[in-house]
């Protein structure tokens, strides 16, 4: 009789084959943290120092909130500026260090506050800056760059229209996509349309 009949032959019978063992689960060890290693320099480091030096002897001592380079934006310089001195350091950005052309102007709702985004190019020394600033959830306000960026009329009547944020000396803070009339701004985290079907 072969092996395999007599395996039906067991199986028929009714004799009981012994229990399969498991497997006892191995502990593992935990693994080291690796250790982090500290990012090289930022090819960018000096310049961006560079303009924290005069920003805060040109404009004031106390203008900036902090600055950064953005190591995923290419390591573009940032410069976080206090809001009461927007408008001053964007002046001196453009008529000091030629930074004359806006190469986006955005607007952000990170829920605790509202924040304004700008990306400056200058074309002189061929670098670009961004600037950020912050304001109040309840009543974002802003000074208004239309009269040093032409080309930012627009942009502050959209982020105007669509979050909310005014723009002091802005010349038609007027809606720019919604109808006059609309209820609220429909970028901002908390909105909710008053016809849940549009």
């Amino acid at each position: 009789m072969t092996e395999e009949r007599k395996d039906q032959s067991s199986a028929e019978s009714g004799s009981k084959t012994s229990p399969i063992k498991k497997a006892r689960p191995v502990a593992r060890r935990p693994r080291a943290k690796k250790e982090e290693k500290p990012l090289p320099p930022s090819p960018k480091q000096s310049i961006l120092d560079n303009y924290v030096q005069m920003i805060t002897k040109k404009v004031h001592e106390d203008a900036l909130e902090e600055s950064y380079i953005n190591r995923a934006g290419e390591h573009i310089p940032t410069l976080v500026v206090k809001n009461e001195h927007w408008f001053e350091v964007a002046s001196f950005l453009k008529t000091g260090l030629h930074f004359v052309y806006i190469q986006n102007y955005s607007g952000v709702d990170y829920q605790t506050h509202m924040e304004v985004v700008c990306h400056l190019y200058s074309f002189i020394r061929k670098e670009r800056i961004a600037i950020r600033v912050k304001a109040d959830r309840e009543q974002p306000t802003f000074p208004s760059l239309t009269s040093l960026y032409p080309a930012a009329n627009w942009n502050e009547r959209e982020m105007y229209d669509l979050l909310g944020f005014h723009f002091e000396g802005h010349p038609n803070l007027t809606r720019i996509f919604m109808p006059d009339d609309w209820e609220g701004h429909p970028l901002r985290k908390d909105y909710e349309p008053l016809d849940k079907e549009v």
